[in-house]
């Protein structure tokens, strides 16, 4: 029997049909993926980090005590000085001046004192032989007595004159750096005006502005600060200092801290200060702001409780939990057991009793969030 040669490939193209009309085998169960942070408590912790600068604990201006004009100035910023050293000298002369006047009223006042005392002395004399009356011995004893207190007065203003002169000699009251310098030779300075500043090397601070919402915080924390020059470099410091009020323009307070033996803090640096507070209470856990939902109006977390069997595969469900805090993108709860997998975006996909995958739930080193420390 001979075959027709169209035969053979209509079989296989019927053979072909046939297979692609019978049904299709069940497809393999597909689970929305989604991102899920392990839940880890910790004690509520807050670190905070304030930028300050470094502040001499005893800096003071020095001023004239006389004024006139400035005829020398002999520093300038940065310089080193001892107590004692000349910073500054105000044209004198007009003082000088002024003493020698009182010079001169006082050695008149002296021998005006001196001319009343021998006349009550000759008078004692004569009146014990009643050459004059007892009311004239006392007028006499009366001037004595009021010419030596004048010549006394006198030579108080002699000293106050000397003094003046001194005064325009402007000196160094501490040992110290000079870091301002307000006046110049030529300029006319004004009795107490500030010519420049003093501080003290050894006793350099820390100083920051806390703002007021961390200010209860700031009174209980521990402290460690680095330079900016060095920030790897890291100390311990310690509170000295908390203002009692703020500041009227910036509404922080000013805090003084003071740092530990063998550190060096060189005046006018800057610094960062860390400050890390333990709050009373539960520990918490840090989780994403994106993961919390709301349950009837109070807060709640999808958690993904792993399937028996089928570790990649979660059932979530919906767990109320307490809100203790926000920490920057973070949030502080209060809940689930330690170690729960918490739903960390696509929430408001999520439905009761649904099924979803953990491939893609964080579960390499460093995924997990925990609380700000």
């Amino acid at each position: 029997m001979k075959t027709h040669p169209l035969a053979t490939p209509l079989a296989a193209t019927i053979a072909v049909l046939l297979a692609a009309c019978s049904p299709d085998a069940p497809p393999a169960a597909t689970h929305r993926p989604v991102r899920a942070v392990e839940l880890h408590y910790q004690a509520n912790s807050e670190t905070s980090r304030y930028f300050g600068s470094i502040q001499s604990r005893y800096e003071s201006d020095h001023s004239f005590r006389v004024g006139g004009k400035v005829v020398e100035r002999r520093v300038d910023v940065g310089q080193r000085v001892r107590s004692g050293d000349i910073l500054g000298v105000i044209d004198a002369t007009d003082l000088r001046l002024a003493e020698d006047a009182a010079q001169r009223q006082w050695e008149a006042a002296s021998v005006r004192a001196t001319q009343a005392e021998s006349d009550w002395y000759r008078l004692q004399a004569l009146k014990s032989d009643g050459s004059v009356s007892a009311s004239e011995e006392e007028r006499a004893r009366s001037a004595s007595e009021t010419a030596r207190a004048a010549a006394k007065a006198e030579a108080r203003r002699l000293e106050i004159a000397r003094n003046q002169v001194e005064y325009a000699t402007l000196r160094a009251s501490r040992d110290g750096v000079v870091t301002a310098v307000r006046f110049e030779v030529g300029q006319v300075m004004g009795v107490g005006q500030p010519a420049l500043a003093i501080a003290d090397e050894g006793q350099a601070e820390i100083v920051v502005d806390v703002p007021e919402g961390h200010l209860d915080a700031f009174k209980k924390a521990t402290f460690r600060a680095s330079l900016t020059t060095a920030p790897d470099e890291t100390f311990e410091v310690e509170l000295r200092e908390m203002a009692a009020q703020a500041s009227p323009q910036t509404r922080t307070y000013r805090a003084r801290l003071v740092a530990g033996p063998g550190a060096r803090l060189p005046l006018g640096a800057s610094a960062t200060l860390v400050a890390k507070s333990v709050a009373s209470g539960p520990s918490v856990a840090a989780i994403p702001s994106g993961a919390l939902t709301q349950a009837d109006g109070k807060p709640a977390l999808w958690i993904a409780r792993p399937v028996e069997g089928e570790p990649s595969v979660a059932r979530v469900e919906l767990v109320l939990v307490e809100v203790h805090g926000y920490r920057n993108e973070r949030v502080l709860v209060e809940g689930p057991e330690e170690g729960a997998l918490v739903v960390a975006a696509g929430v408001h996909k999520m439905s009761p009793e649904l099924l979803v995958s953990l491939s893609a739930a964080s579960a390499e080193p460093g995924s997990h969030e925990r609380s700000k420390q």
